[in-house]
């Protein structure tokens, strides 16, 4: 089984939010990313996709990019990003019945040898500060440990993944990336960043026994990355 990531697909059934505002790269993303899923993942494979999945509000419009994604080679799991405003409770997202999908809230997923846990995240202090952002970071470390804890007694390797970067805008590890050293995490993988300015705040590499990854589609160009477990 090979690992691959890629985050901020961004589907949109409705075609009401063109990406290409953002971009000339943007434009036909969607079938750039999945005529690259196909070319290159294998059913037995797994695909992480750390949020931003769906422009959708509800989740009978999210269902029709889900399935798009389900019907795409290999085993996917996913966390919320912060434009998923479709998310509901878990019981809701698996009533849906989607059969490669996992759904990642305050829990953990083990395929393979491959703990897999995380959450959205948030922005640092230091990049959006005031109080209803300190109150979300804070909650969002919560959460993150919650899931975080379900790998403490697991003999495998671990892969967390975020949403945002868990980063400050100096590129120095946040309270995030504390967590995840408490808990042995070998891989983090995240996303978020977009366009030249978003993408000069990616970091990538071996930091503090962690190994990083960013990635955002754009980032990628629409090209799903092979990580290293």
């Amino acid at each position: 089984m090979r690992v691959f990531a890629i985050g901020d697909l961004h589907l949109d059934s409705t075609r009401k939010k063109p990406m290409d505002i953002f971009g000339q790269n943007w434009i036909g993303h969607e079938q750039k990313i999945f005529d690259n899923w196909r070319e290159n993942v294998l059913d037995d494979d797994m695909v992480l996709i750390p949020g931003d999945i769906s422009w959708a509000i509800k989740l009978e419009e999210a269902n029709i990019d889900l399935k798009m994604i389900d019907d795409m080679p290999g085993k996917k799991v996913c966390i919320r990003g912060n434009h998923d405003y479709w998310w509901t409770t878990k019981n809701k997202l698996n009533r849906l019945k989607l059969d490669t999908i996992e759904f990642i809230s305050n829990d953990c997923f083990i395929y393979n040898g491959i703990a897999i846990c995380g959450c959205r995240g948030w922005d640092t202090y230091d990049i959006e500060s005031n109080k209803d952002s300190e109150r979300i970071f804070k909650r969002e470390l919560l959460r993150f440990e919650m899931s975080l804890q379900l790998t403490k007694n697991v003999e495998c390797k671990k892969i967390a993944l975020l949403h945002f970067p868990p980063f400050n805008i100096d590129k120095s590890p946040n309270d995030f990336v504390n967590i995840m050293q408490k808990y042995s995490i070998d891989t983090c993988i995240y996303g978020h960043l977009h366009g030249a300015e978003g993408h000069k705040l990616a970091k990538e590499g071996i930091i503090n026994g962690i190994n990083f990854y960013c990635v955002a589609s754009d980032y990628l160009d629409f090209k799903l990355k092979l990580i290293k477990v």
